[in-house]
């Protein structure tokens, strides 16, 4: 069994910043990509940043420039550096991987809230 399991996230002012993390354990052989989706009270889910093995990035336009990527391999680990939040970035956070076993599978965390207080 696989699961994804978010941490950080909270309140914060407009321009400041927040990192959120995901942790995914259980039987993985690979996870490929992950990332984040996000969604706004009363709207759709929306990718937020995604993130291959290699590293090669992807992000949504409204984050291009504040938010940051990265993961560790290892410990199959993605984080989201957030960077000059806007009240706009307030939303429930999602990690999503997909997880290589001998199919592929999609999985997401449970989501984190951030809120940005203008």
């Amino acid at each position: 069994q696989v699961q994804l399991v978010e941490s950080g996230g909270g309140l914060v002012q407009a321009g400041g910043s927040l990192r959120v993390s995901c942790a995914a354990s259980g039987s993985i052989f690979s996870i490929n990509p992950m990332g984040w989706y996000r969604q706004p009270p009363g709207k759709q889910r929306e990718l937020v940043a995604t993130i291959t093995r290699g590293g090669s990035t992807n992000y949504a336009d409204s984050v291009k420039g504040r938010f940051t990527i990265s993961r560790d391999n290892a410990k199959n680990t993605v984080s989201l550096q957030m960077n000059s939040l806007k009240p706009e970035d307030s939303a429930v956070y999602y990690c999503y991987g997909i997880v290589v076993t001998t199919t592929h599978q999609l999985y997401w965390g449970q989501g984190t809230q951030v809120t940005v207080s203008s």
